[in-house]
């Protein structure tokens, strides 16, 4: 079944192309369905690219979805143009008394920065907050993935001596998680981070499951019970081209960056990158939609 996105979003024309169906309004209400209402809070400065990159995996499925997008009022983003998010996005109060069955929370490049001293901190509490009761599930990337853990469960992050970049395999902790259902022994994640969570601290708590890690990179997957905050510490929604997008910037600003690991043929940064994630890329979102679709009640004022 097709996504229902904003009409005149950048995206359409890149979705439509890889042969991803999307829909207008008119087409979503001649179809006698409840669509899956996930709401995306978009906290990356690459709004355009990031919203591209999540509809590509959330449409690929049979399930009809109908796209939000959100923004933070509180920070003023300065990498896109304000017309973009007066047309596509709305802020959180004015989406804040209808309910979803889930909510996607972005990665941010604000990640030295303590939580607290994030200028926006305040307004993505009370969207977690209401999360609790407005969303089955929320589904945490990277940063956003750090956040939702220190706030939900006081789980900590700390600084890596070295920037996390590269492409790094992945194995399964939990074989019944309905997360990774159909997945290999082992599978690759982009990862670009400078900080991390600790398994110790997230043992320690009794309503955390691991469901997934790298002996490289750590702790991938964290659930909590039925699966009501997901958090995924890696970027399996990356493109291709994004890590490099990422180290020619750092390696023209001189800022001290490595070549990503297991990215390039031979570590050679003048041939094509190698994308080596994008199947269970797709796997993992559709994993999570379907749970979503077979657990959300078809009356989402339902929703506890």
């Amino acid at each position: 079944m097709p996504i229902k996105i904003p009409s005149g979003l950048p995206a359409e024309a890149t979705l439509k192309q890889e042969k991803i169906f999307v829909m207008d309004e008119a087409r979503a209400l001649s179809q006698d369905i409840r669509p899956l209402r996930i709401a995306v809070l978009n906290l990356m400065p690459t709004k355009i690219a990031t919203e591209t990159q999540i509809a590509r995996l959330i449409g690929n499925t049979p399930l009809q979805l109908e796209l939000e997008l959100i923004y933070t009022q509180s920070h003023q983003a300065k990498n896109i143009p304000l017309e973009h998010l007066l047309a596509f996005y709305k802020t959180f109060d004015e989406i804040k008394d209808q309910k979803f069955d889930g909510l996607i929370i972005t990665g941010a490049p604000v990640e030295k920065l303590e939580f607290e001293d994030v200028d926006y901190w305040p307004e993505l509490c009370e969207i977690m907050e209401w999360s609790k009761t407005h969303v089955f599930s929320t589904f945490h990337i990277c940063w956003g993935a750090q956040a939702g853990m220190y706030y939900h469960f006081g789980i900590h992050k700390y600084l890596l001596d070295e920037k996390l970049f590269g492409v790094y395999p992945h194995e399964v902790e939990a074989q019944n998680a309905v997360l990774f259902r159909g997945f290999d022994d082992t599978f690759m994640v982009p990862q670009s981070r400078h900080t991390t969570v600790k398994r110790e601290e997230i043992e320690a708590v009794s309503d955390l499951w691991i469901l997934a890690s790298s002996k490289e990179a750590g702790v991938y997957a964290v659930a909590s019970p039925r699966y009501k905050q997901v958090f995924i510490t890696g970027h399996s929604e990356y493109d291709r081209e994004t890590l490099e997008k990422e180290y020619l910037r750092d390696k023209k600003a001189g800022l001290p960056i490595s070549v990503p690991v297991n990215y390039y043929p031979n570590d050679d940064d003048t041939q094509r990158p190698i994308m080596s994630w994008k199947g269970h890329a797709h796997l993992l979102y559709s994993n999570w939609l379907n749970y979503v679709y077979q657990e959300t009640p078809y009356n989402l004022d339902e929703i506890q």
